[in-house]
């Protein structure tokens, strides 16, 4: 668990802005066009909205700042979403959205739609398996 000393760190080192979460920057590290960040559990019901009508292969990650297998597994969760340009890529911290991802009791858990229904979850890391799951529903 990496602690609010060693992010003040890394934030005078140049390896976090402040103000900014891992997230965002491993997003604006990359182009990942497909990739998107839910800011707060409103943006979350919008993605939800858009995942249900309009049927797009979605995957969402939940995860936490805090959780050290959620920091490991983001940067291959990133990479993932540019080797899978059909799947939409949801990450949402379950601090930032907590109302409506109150039912996730492990972190990370992915959860995989298809059709705009929820078809797979997986609870964990593991870049292969993580793999293997995007193939699948992609």
């Amino acid at each position: 668990m990496e602690g609010l000393v060693e992010k003040e760190d890394k934030a005078k080192k140049g390896g976090l802005q402040e103000g900014t979460d891992d997230v965002n920057l491993a997003v604006n590290r990359h182009p990942h066009g497909n990739l998107t960040s839910a800011s707060s559990d409103e943006n979350l019901k919008d993605i939800f909205h858009h995942i249900t009508t309009s049927k797009t292969p979605a995957v969402i990650n939940y995860g936490a700042s805090w959780c050290r297998v959620c920091s490991q597994i983001l940067p291959t969760f990133c990479q993932l979403s540019n080797k899978f340009p059909k799947l939409s890529f949801i990450y949402a911290d379950i601090d930032e959205c907590p109302e409506t991802t109150q039912h996730i009791r492990y972190t990370p858990t992915f959860h995989f739609y298809r059709d705009g229904e929820r078809v797979d979850e997986m609870f964990g890391g593991g870049e292969e398996r993580l793999c293997d799951r995007l193939w699948l529903h992609s």
